[in-house]
């Protein structure tokens, strides 16, 4: 099943105007740039833009993928998630919808964007047949964890992660 993306235009309380749309691969420069501007980020994204698009690739091309660019009425990307449908026997077979990859410019934060996006991405949500929608936030953004729960999302489970050191041919 692909991921149902309904159009739709925000205004910012300073009177711009936003809209999210899928990710171009001339969107990449502007993307990383954005995953980039905090502390987190700033350790460990990159240079290399060909890593970046083959990601970008390899998103685009699948129908469970929608790779987002939130635009300013000048083009310019302002801000960007990343939604996947993941189907799943638990929970009586439901969809979810993992929300990942969440920026907004330093320019517009605490302005009601990040609030927009994801009204967009829940609507996105039932609008794919899902109906958990969930996501992973790293423990050192206590920002963003009150920001998520005033959303109504709640701290349900510990998540794990692993660093592996060789990620083998498929990332290259």
């Amino acid at each position: 099943m692909t991921i149902h993306v309904t159009d739709t235009r925000w205004v910012l309380p300073d009177g711009s105007r936003c809209r999210p749309s899928r990710a171009r691969l001339e969107d990449v420069p502007a993307l990383v740039r954005l995953l980039a501007d905090d502390p987190l980020g700033s350790t460990r994204e990159g240079e290399d833009m060909a890593a970046y698009e083959r990601a970008f690739q390899e998103i685009d091309d699948d129908p469970h993928q929608f790779l987002t660019a939130v635009r300013n009425d000048a083009g310019g990307v302002v801000g960007t998630m990343q939604l996947t449908v993941i189907p799943g026997l638990s929970r009586g077979g439901a969809r979810r919808l993992q929300v990942e990859s969440v920026r907004v410019s330093s320019s517009l934060r605490s302005q009601g964007l990040g609030e927009r996006m994801f009204t967009w991405a829940e609507t996105v949500a039932l609008a794919s047949g899902c109906s958990l929608l969930q996501l992973t936030t790293d423990t050192s953004r206590p920002n963003a964890h009150r920001f998520y729960e005033r959303l109504g999302y709640r701290p349900s489970h510990i998540g794990f992660k692993k660093q592996l050191q060789s990620p083998g041919p498929l990332s290259a």
